[in-house]
C-alpha cells in the first residue's frame, strides 16, 4: 500500500531523516517509535506533503506520491491527524468535521460518514453545535481524529494523539483507535511517546533514532527485546 524508499529530509543544512525506508500492508497498524528529535514527526509531516524530501520517494498504491501537494495526497486517501488539537475555535463542532470533508470524492458519502463518526464519537454529536473552543482537551482531540475520519482515509497517520491527556482519555482515545482499525479496517501508523500502548495497539513497529531507521519488527517481539525494555518501556 505504501513504501517509502531511502527518505531523506533536511532542515537548514541539518538531516532530520537519513535514508528511511519502510513499508505499510493495507489493513495493517504500524506503530513508530524513538525519543524525541528522531524524526518521527518530520516523517508524517513528509508523507502528508508538508515537507519535501531531499531524496528518496514515496509510493501510495504504486505512484508515486512525495512530490504532490498536500490536497492531492490527501485525495488519494492519506490523511495525517497531526501532533496537536489544532481546529478554527470559533467554528462548532460540526462545521470543523466537515472541514475535514473537503476532498471531492468524500462528497457522496459526506452524512454517512458525519454519522459514523458521531457514532464512535457520541459526546461530538451531543456537542456539534458548540463552537470547538468551548470543548475539554479530550474532546479537542476527538474532534481532530473525527476530522481526520471525515476525509474518508485509507491510511490514517496520527501524530502523539495521547499528547496532554489524562491517563483515563489516554486510554480512551487508544481504545477508539483499535476499534477504528478492527471495525473499518483502516490503514494506521501512529507515532507515540506512550510506546507500551503502542506496541500494544499495532502489529509491527518501526524503532527510530538520530533520523534513521534502527530496528524494525513486530510489535510483540519488540515488547520483550531487552534493548527496547531499557531504552523506551523503563524496565
Amino acid at each position: 500500500m505504501l513504501e517509502v524508499v531511502d527518505l531523506c529530509v533536511a532542515y537548514d543544512g541539518l538531516i532530520a531523516l537519513e535514508d528511511v525506508s519502510l513499508d505499510v500492508q493495507e489493513g495493517e497498524f504500524l506503530a513508530l517509535i524513538g525519543s524525541n528529535g528522531a524524526g518521527k514527526s518530520t516523517l508524517l509531516n513528509t508523507l502528508a506533503g508538508l515537507l519535501t524530501p531531499q531524496g528518496g520517494t514515496v509510493h501510495l498504491d504504486g505512484t508515486r506520491i512525495d512530490r504532490l501537494q498536500p490536497a492531492d495526497i490527501v485525495e488519494r486517501g492519506l490523511v495525517l491527524v497531526p501532533e496537536g488539537k489544532w481546529v478554527f475555535p470559533q467554528m462548532s463542532v460540526r462545521e470543523n468535521l466537515l472541514m475535514g470533508a473537503y476532498p471531492r470524492r468524500c462528497a457522496p458519502r459526506q452524512r454517512e460518514t458525519l454519522d459514523q463518526v458521531y457514532t464512535y464519537f457520541p459526546r461530538l454529536k451531543e456537542r456539534q453545535k458548540q463552537t470547538a473552543q468551548t470543548l475539554s482537551g479530550g474532546e479537542l482531540q476527538m474532534l481532530v481524529i473525527g476530522r481526520g475520519l471525515m476525509s474518508q482515509p485509507r491510511l490514517l497517520m496520527l501524530d502523539e494523539p495521547s499528547l496532554g491527556l489524562a491517563p483515563r482519555l489516554v486510554l480512551e482515545t487508544f481504545s477508539i483507535l483499535r476499534t477504528l482499525h478492527e471495525s473499518l479496517g483502516l490503514s494506521i501508523i501512529l507515532t507515540e511517546q506512550n510506546v507500551s500502548h503502542a506496541l500494544a495497539l499495532s502489529r509491527r513497529a518501526v524503532v527510530l533514532e538520530n533520523g534513521r531507521v534502527a530496528m524494525t519488527d513486530e510489535s510483540a517481539a519488540l515488547m520483550t527485546n531487552p534493548e527496547i525494555k531499557v531504552r523506551y518501556l523503563g524496565m
